[in-house]
């Protein structure tokens, strides 16, 4: 009877509810955290800013501009419909998916193999061939444009995707670093016991190693996602003449053209139009994304 009591004392005792804390202690509370985070409080805000006025520009009427007032008032939707209207935004989308999307599939195919033979395979001359790997890091794309356009002109891929596309499958010196880290972290004992079990260099890579480095390859894929899809110079240099292969990047420059630069609440439209899908990836990535930066080049 006494344990019976006991439980039930218990029991009532965790579905009592808590008291409330006063006014003045949560105002103290807050006023803390306020001043113990003001310096990254700051920082958001310089950078949330330019977003705002982005987001409330491309709600106002070209009359409402010149008011100095921040919110639309009233709000205003048509220029998202003269964004669609005015350029073939859907054919840019189009190319600027396909850009990014096979990019993003060419670098992390192309750099998985290469990280896992600098980081769990012996063999001679590898970290002179990997420290020279990284010393491409170094030299601006703008060094090899002129060879590698003349390179894809003998080809006649000009005006295409293709030399956005085709040289991602050939890796990338940043994701075979980041990749190549991360397999260090992983222990060998796992990989010396496949071996024991006759698994085969490939059969350790995919069933081994890639399952346990998702964090990583997820982290590079959105890093080589965002890359692409943000990239202006080389869609610029290889479509800028074609405009059926254009991407959103060189294609919402037209509205600087077409209007003389002064249709700026159609121009903060299209750029809303642009970085909203960005957004929305990286916040429903950002939980793998932040752990595969964190655990990236941690060995243990």
């Amino acid at each position: 009877m006494t344990f019976t009591a006991a439980k039930v004392d218990m029991a009532a005792i965790r579905v009592m509810p808590r008291r409330p804390v006063p006014a003045q202690i949560r105002r103290r509370r807050l006023l803390y955290d306020v001043a113990n985070h003001s310096l990254a409080i700051v920082v958001a805000i310089v950078f949330i800013f330019p977003l705002a006025i982005v987001f409330f520009t491309a709600f106002m009427t070209h009359q409402q501009l010149g008011t100095g007032h921040l919110l639309p008032h009233p709000w205003y939707f048509g220029n998202f419909s003269k964004v669609i209207h005015d350029i073939p935004f859907m054919r840019y989308l189009a190319n600027t998916i396909i850009y990014a999307v096979l990019a993003t599939v060419g670098v992390v195919l192309s750099s998985i193999p290469v990280a896992y033979a600098f980081s769990r395979l012996q063999w001679r001359g590898r970290d002179a061939t990997f420290l020279l790997v990284l010393a491409t890091m170094m030299l601006p794309a703008q060094v090899t444009s002129v060879s590698l356009y003349i390179v894809f002109t003998r080809l006649h891929w000009i005006g295409t995707l293709l030399p956005l596309i085709v040289p991602t499958f050939f890796g990338d010196a940043f994701t075979i670093f980041l990749l190549r880290q991360f397999f260090l972290t992983i222990p060998q004992e796992l990989s010396e016991a496949a071996r024991v079990d006759g698994a085969s260099e490939w059969q350790i890579l995919t069933r081994v190693v890639v399952p346990l480095a998702k964090p990583a390859v997820a982290a590079v894929a959105l890093f080589q996602f965002l890359y692409a899809w943000n990239d202006f110079y080389n869609p610029l240099l290889y479509t800028g003449n074609s405009a059926n292969n254009m991407t959103l990047a060189v294609g919402l420059t037209q509205f600087t053209t077409l209007a003389r630069g002064n249709a700026y609440e159609i121009q903060m439209a299209a750029s809303l139009m642009f970085i909203v899908p960005v957004i929305i990836i990286f916040f429903l990535a950002q939980k793998v994304f932040v752990e595969g930066v964190t655990l990236t080049g941690v060995k243990g």
